[in-house]
């Protein structure tokens, strides 16, 4: 068969291609804990519910603009304001198919073939395979000082007359690192400077631990004019555990919303309105939960990072924020992918190969399932590696007996 180049290079989404192999394991009955997956587990917030729900029973299920409703775009704008003092107008803004989108069809606004879009490594999945989509350059940067926590200057060291975009992502998914206010004030002045884009993908953006707070990009923007080219992505799949109802947003300088909004027009046209509206309802509801799901996966991080201590080889760094843990097994095994499919294999527990986000040695672990499933899960995962562990395990009824080791 033949496939175009684009076709032959875009790989398979690595957590979503082990969420779909742990929901065929369970469908058979087999004891898995998911220790890699992105989606809070607590429930969407009931004013999304009963929006929904109210929609769904008018039997009022039309298009939608390509932009998004007004409803939830006024939603947006007051969310803008709140939490970035920052009054942006409809035009400003749009809703997207999950942030996932928003941030795709921003880069295909702004990139052209061979251009280079640069993050910090470990970085999400997505952003090369993205690059890749619209024939653009995936650069990832490492930090010199082996830290999770990039410096200017491992940007500016990277940064060529082909580069056109920026994406920072913090809180950062995998590793849950929460940039310096320092770092951000820097990249923002920096992309001002050389008139590079800049998309901050701040979707994890309240749910910080430690008393920090989110940083406000704005603040150190000098210019927020139309001429910005200063993108800020959020949506309500991981604050207000909403995953699954795909809601995303961009705001950023009117010309870009209005090439970003034909795209999409001729992609997928406008998301759905039940969601559209279900969102709406959640940015302007009862804000507690988002607290509620931000202490609780403070409180499995906690939980996590003392179960990772019993390991004597295991380096895992508290996160700042998230709920993920980017922790290195390479004492165990330096292969990440054949680490992650070993643990899946002996004792059902699916956790994210590294090198999926650009460092090998490592596996990325979910703070979202319950206590019971972290504790229980760092317990199989002890036992599978650890040969100090005991001989035996149960996992429910079924004993298993370590023969590798």
């Amino acid at each position: 068969m033949s496939l175009s180049l684009i076709g032959k290079s875009i790989s398979v989404s690595a957590t979503l291609k082990l969420n779909e192999t742990a929901a065929i394991l369970r469908d058979k009955g087999e004891p898995v804990i998911h220790l890699g997956g992105g989606e809070p587990k607590s429930k969407a917030p009931v004013d999304a519910l009963i929006a929904a729900a109210n929609l769904l029973n008018s039997g009022e299920i039309r298009y939608t603009p390509p932009d998004g409703i007004p409803a939830l775009k006024k939603a947006i704008i007051r969310y803008t304001e709140e939490f970035y003092n920052r009054l942006v107008e409809p035009e400003n803004v749009i809703a997207s198919s999950g942030a996932k989108q928003s941030i795709m069809v921003c880069l295909q606004a702004i990139l052209n073939p061979q251009e280079e879009v640069i993050y910090p490594a470990p970085y999400w999945v997505s952003y090369p395979e993205m690059a890749k989509l619209i024939g653009a350059i995936p650069v990832p940067v490492y930090s010199e000082d082996g830290t999770f926590y990039p410096r200017l200057q491992d940007i500016e060291q990277r940064v060529t007359s082909y580069t056109k975009a920026i994406i920072i992502n913090s809180p950062n998914n995998p590793t849950g690192a929460m940039y310096s206010e320092k770092f951000i004030s820097e990249i923002v002045e920096f992309c001002e400077k050389k008139g590079i884009w800049l998309i901050m993908d701040d979707i994890y953006h309240r749910l910080v631990f430690d008393g920090k707070k989110p940083i406000n990009c704005y603040k150190f923007a000098k210019d927020l004019t139309e001429n910005s080219k200063l993108v800020v992505v959020n949506g309500v799949s991981k604050q207000y555990a909403m995953t699954g109802f795909r809601i995303g947003w961009a705001v950023g300088n009117k010309k870009l919303i209005e090439a970003m909004t034909n795209i999409q027009a001729h992609q997928t046209s406008g998301p759905s309105v039940v969601t559209q509206v279900a969102a709406a309802a959640a940015i302007n509801g009862v804000q507690s939960q988002v607290e509620s799901l931000r202490l609780t996966l403070e409180n499995n991080r906690n939980i996590l990072m003392e179960r990772l201590k019993a390991f004597n080889g295991v380096k895992a760094y508290k996160p700042d924020g998230t709920f993920y843990c980017f922790a290195d097994f390479s004492y165990y095994m330096k292969d990440s992918t054949k680490l992650a499919q070993f643990l899946l294999d002996k004792v059902r527990v699916a956790v994210v190969p590294g090198i999926e986000f650009g460092l090998e040695g490592y596996l990325r672990l979910s703070t979202c399932g319950s206590v019971k499933d972290i504790t229980e899960g760092i317990e199989r995962i002890k036992w599978a590696l650890d040969p100090d562990a005991p001989n035996e395990l149960y996992i429910g009824e079924r004993k298993l007996v370590r023969d590798w080791l």
